[in-house]
């Protein structure tokens, strides 16, 4: 005969088992996977990524410079001014009597002839320059010169002129002006401006090459001729 306490023990012992605790679940399992520091440490290998291709770009770009410095040895381009043809050229007085001058105007008309000398072996894109026409530091004008490609090894005539139509020179210069054209028969110019270049290898261009050209050059008014000049490079800048 059963007893209660039997039956009661039997029943404990076919009852299916109770499901377990979720706090102990939850200790077995960990804590849970955060979304956002799975995506920080994604953008952090992104950035290293970029980081490391952007230094090795930067390698990469300083070995073809040392290649194209060592193996081509690259010279400065020569752009000197070859020749100066005066067509016209007026100095005239603003006032009249034996008072000083309170102004000059002076009309300019010239042609300058330049001689682009490439002493590389390979071609080199001049980009369009301007170059400053000054009076004791007052600009003029400005002789405009057009960009072209010069092959390896070869020299080119560069043509531009000057156009100077009843230029107003104040007071503060007038009087050297007017005494420069008229008692000593001379003007002096200056000529000054950055000149830009590119060593084109394989059909690439290098980096700009910027050439600083001075020239000085002094014109007769009486014979409508120049008497002097002396051009050259000033500086070479990278």
């Amino acid at each position: 005969m059963t007893t209660p306490n039997n039956r009661t023990n039997g029943d404990n012992h076919h009852r299916p088992n109770s499901p377990p605790d979720p706090r102990r679940r939850r200790h077995y399992l960990g804590p849970p996977i955060s979304t956002s520091s799975s995506s920080a440490a994604s953008f952090k290998g992104c950035c290293c990524c970029l980081f490391l291709l952007l230094i090795f770009l930067a390698f990469l770009a300083v070995a073809v410079a040392l290649v194209v410095v060592l193996v081509l040895k690259p010279k400065k381009p020569q752009f000197d001014l070859q020749q100066v043809a005066v067509q016209y050229l007026l100095v005239a007085p603003a006032v009249g009597g034996g008072a000083p001058p309170a102004a000059a105007y002076l009309s300019l008309n010239i042609t300058l002839m330049f001689i682009a000398n490439n002493p590389n072996k390979v071609g080199i894109r001049y980009d369009a320059a301007a170059l400053d026409v000054m009076y004791r530091g007052v600009p003029l004008g400005v002789a405009t010169v057009p960009g072209f490609e010069q092959p390896a090894h070869s020299r080119r005539l560069v043509e531009t002129r000057v156009v100077v139509d009843h230029f107003n020179v104040l007071q503060s210069d007038a009087l050297d002006l007017v005494r420069d054209a008229l008692l000593n028969d001379r003007v002096d110019l200056r000529l000054t401006g950055d000149v830009s270049a590119k060593i084109l290898v394989l059909g690439v261009s290098t980096p700009r090459v910027q050439v600083s050209v001075d020239c000085a050059i002094v014109i007769s008014p009486r014979r409508q001729s120049l008497t002097y000049k002396q051009c050259g490079v000033d500086g070479l800048n990278f």
